[in-house]
């Protein structure tokens, strides 16, 4: 039997075997999650390799319900004796914890998988020598740094590949499994003005196959580009403008709707989304969805699978359409709570309950490209990063410091740092003015382009 396939095959029965010991032992419902990855990554810093490795691992995590009592427990010791303390100390613990009326797997008819070719793994990232990847990470970070004699230092080039098979069984007669594969380089150069001193920016290329890789010439022209831009960034002074958020920091202004729309943020009441449902929260330009079985021209979307962390079948979520908020996204436990169903959103690694996380999520595309968004703004702000963690989400309040560039008359005109944006996630949502056709899912989320109006700008 080819290695592969004998992997394969050892993984599932691994896990089927622990799901029987632990009926043996009394569980009264068990799952267990077996786990097999590798793991490469380099570093490549003024054209020397500064880090190299090579990583795999393998694991099982089980969880186990005693009536309305529930533990879990995992291990990277699949040798006999380590399964047997893995299954004996999970029926142990679930024996003395606390009941619960709300724990337990979800009912045997909601189980399911999406059917067919998902496009999540592709051989070639696991076939590509070792010496090209190499190679990649450094022609990217040379092409940054042979862009412009103002970049004369580097935070270096890398390349980082990722595959994993994982398995998932329970005692309702639940088996499923897939396999994932991911491969992605940057460069992060760094730039002198004249006074020397320093900016940096980085850009990046990401697949889950190497055959829709970017050049790493385009990639470093742009990770430059983006850097030079910043040379000379100066604050402004303090008041109130429109802002534009790039579809990097937009995509974390839109990710905060699928965290105030969790289920168990809802039942704690500590999420402005709270007693929401139905009732708008944001522009009637708005529609925000949550997709977990995307796939582009035969490649599954970063946050593809075929079912999600309890084996329920992943599917399409629409949380706000045209500004109304339409659903919360749930996993079983909470959606008890709620008495609502499951979304198909459980999340989980190895150990531990299964939490709530989005599949591909994104708000949907408009029609303005990012030019005319900006030049409809005759003083406003374009932010291109920001820092620290200020949002608070039973308020909606909103704080980050900020740098981007200055919009004056519709054209970006300087550079600009050591600001801080402010408002108000309820206000925000509903003054998001325009939305721009620039949609790209570079990791599981995404957002084009959008321009919010009247937000507080902190300067000098």
């Amino acid at each position: 039997m080819p290695r592969e396939s004998a992997s394969v095959t050892d993984l599932r029965q691994t896990a089927l075997e622990v799901l029987d010991r632990a009926l043996k032992a009394g569980a009264t419902d068990a799952e267990a999650v077996a786990y097999e990855g590798e793991e490469f990554s380099t570093l490549v810093r003024l054209g020397q390799v500064e880090m190299l490795k090579e990583s795999g691992s393998r694991a099982i995590g089980l969880r186990v319900f005693y009536g309305l009592r529930a533990a879990s427990t995992s291990s990277s010791d699949l040798s006999r004796d380590g399964l047997d303390k893995l299954v004996s100390g999970a029926v142990a613990l679930a024996k003395i914890t606390s009941e619960d009326p709300f724990v337990g797997l979800p009912d045997a008819s909601e189980f399911g998988q999406v059917s067919g070719d998902l496009g999540l793994y592709f051989d070639d990232v696991n076939g590509q020598p070792p010496a090209e990847r190499i190679e990649i990470a450094r022609r990217c970070e040379a092409a940054a740094m042979a862009y412009d004699t103002r970049i004369q230092n580097s935070g270096g080039g890398d390349f980082d590949t990722a595959t994993s098979h994982k398995v998932m069984v329970n005692s309702r007669g639940f088996v499923g499994e897939f396999r994932k594969s991911y491969c992605g380089f940057s460069a992060a150069p760094i730039a002198h003005d004249e006074h020397g001193k320093m900016q940096r920016n980085y850009w990046y290329s990401s697949s889950r196959t190497t055959r829709k890789l970017a050049s790493p010439e385009e990639i470093g022209r742009i990770a430059a580009q983006r850097t030079l831009r910043r040379l000379g960034a100066k604050p402004v002074k303090t008041q109130r403008v429109p802002v534009v958020f790039s579809p990097e920091i937009a995509r974390s202004i839109i990710g905060n709707m699928f965290d105030a729309a969790n289920a168990d943020s809802i039942y704690r009441h500590a999420t402005f989304f709270d007693g929401m449902l139905g009732e708008r929260v944001a522009g009637d330009n708005i529609t925000v969805v949550d997709d977990g079985t995307l796939v582009f021209d035969g490649i599954g979307g970063f946050g593809t699978t075929p079912f999600d962390g309890e084996g329920l079948p992943t599917r399409r979520t629409v949380l706000v359409e045209r500004g109304i908020l339409k659903n919360y996204v749930a996993n079983t436990y909470t959606g008890r709570k709620l008495s609502i169903a499951s979304t198909g959103n459980a999340s989980r690694g190895l150990a531990g309950n299964p939490g709530i996380g989005a599949g591909n999520f994104c708000l949907e595309a408009g029609e303005l490209t990012p030019e005319q968004l900006i030049g409809e703004i005759k003083q406003g702000l374009y932010v291109t990063e920001t820092m620290g963690f200020g949002v608070n989400l039973v308020t909606g309040d909103y704080s980050q410091g900020a740098s981007g560039l200055w919009i004056e008359n519709g054209e970006l005109a300087f550079p600009v740092e050591e600001i801080t944006i402010a408002g108000n996630l309820k206000d925000m949502y509903r003054n998001i003015s325009g939305i721009a056709n620039d949609l790209v899912f570079r990791s599981a989320s995404a957002s084009p382009t959008i321009r919010v109006e009247g937000m507080t700008i902190a300067g000098t």
